[in-house]
């Protein structure tokens, strides 16, 4: 798999983060700066009016993620990660990098990705013992490629966190709550078992610059956004009736962006992190 062959929002968000001073040089494509520079007139525009951005929304689930995943860590409730659709973020690198042997940390995509992933990361040096990148089909129930082999791998004394960060909303509700049913199955086997995502809800995403932001998405990601579950009581109760233990919802805190703008409070509330726990004994 070359870089043009990697998803357009896999190579934007891969230039956000680097611009924003969270990622590694070798993560950056010139697609994804050109497409970075597209993207910036539509941000501005946007931020000036008070309409949402796709830059302000990103970098908020993004650092919300990263603070409830090192939190855990640091409580020492999880010592492996495992990223589903890791693309070209940064937060394999970053986090194998900052908590080094006391964490193992696997990126998983689909194997053309992967194989990208891990070659980018190998030329730079930034793969070590305890960071690996591996194939993986986030809808596969069982198999060489599926989560429920990949997690047979790990230890099982240790707590686990699954992340998917930019993928569920691109799925049909019957996909997205296969995938929930997999990833707490899979949880329960560990003492401590913490899912992080992003999640936009129906009813927090209506209005008229909402809707021309989802169009501006839609043809961006060249697919359709799905919006699953009309409330965040909906979206906790599929979580639980998926099987896991407790879920809760949060809002990010908007994020000031590199470009010195100011912090898009309308982006961060286009979404919510999903914090979903199975923890032994719950």
């Amino acid at each position: 798999m070359g870089p043009e062959r990697i998803s357009p929002t896999a190579h934007y968000t891969g230039q956000c983060w680097l611009r924003n001073g969270l990622s590694h040089p070798a993560l950056g494509t010139p697609q994804g700066q050109v497409l970075y520079d597209g993207l910036r007139p539509f941000n501005a525009v946007a931020a000036r009016i008070g309409a949402p951005t796709l830059e302000g929304m990103l970098l908020a689930r993004h650092r919300h993620i990263d603070r409830v995943l090192d939190e855990a860590i640091a409580a020492g409730r999880v010592c492996q990660v495992v990223e589903i659709a890791a693309g070209l973020s940064p937060r394999g690198w970053d986090f194998a990098s900052r908590h080094g042997d006391a964490l193992s940390y696997i990126e998983a995509d689909l194997p053309g990705m992967a194989r990208h992933k891990e070659q980018l990361l190998e030329r730079a040096r930034l793969l070590g013992r305890n960071h690996r990148v591996v194939p993986i089909d986030a809808l596969a129930d069982d198999g060489p490629s599926s989560l429920a082999h990949l997690a047979s791998t790990l230890d099982p004394a240790q707590g686990l966190a699954i992340v998917t960060e930019g993928l569920i909303n691109y799925f049909p509700t019957y996909a997205v709550r296969g995938m929930w049913r997999r990833f707490a199955g899979v949880l329960k086997r560990f003492p401590h078992g913490l899912y992080l995502s992003d999640l936009h809800v129906a009813g927090e995403n209506r209005g008229i610059g909402v809707h021309v932001f989802g169009a501006v998405l839609s043809t961006f990601v060249r697919g359709r956004v799905h919006l699953h579950f009309d409330s965040v009581d909906e979206a906790r109760g599929a979580l639980e009736s998926a099987g896991f233990d407790r879920a809760t919802l949060e809002s990010p805190a908007p994020q000031r962006p590199a470009s010195g703008r100011r912090a898009d409070a309308r982006g961060a509330r286009l979404v919510r992190i999903v914090e979903a726990r199975c923890d032994r004994g719950a």
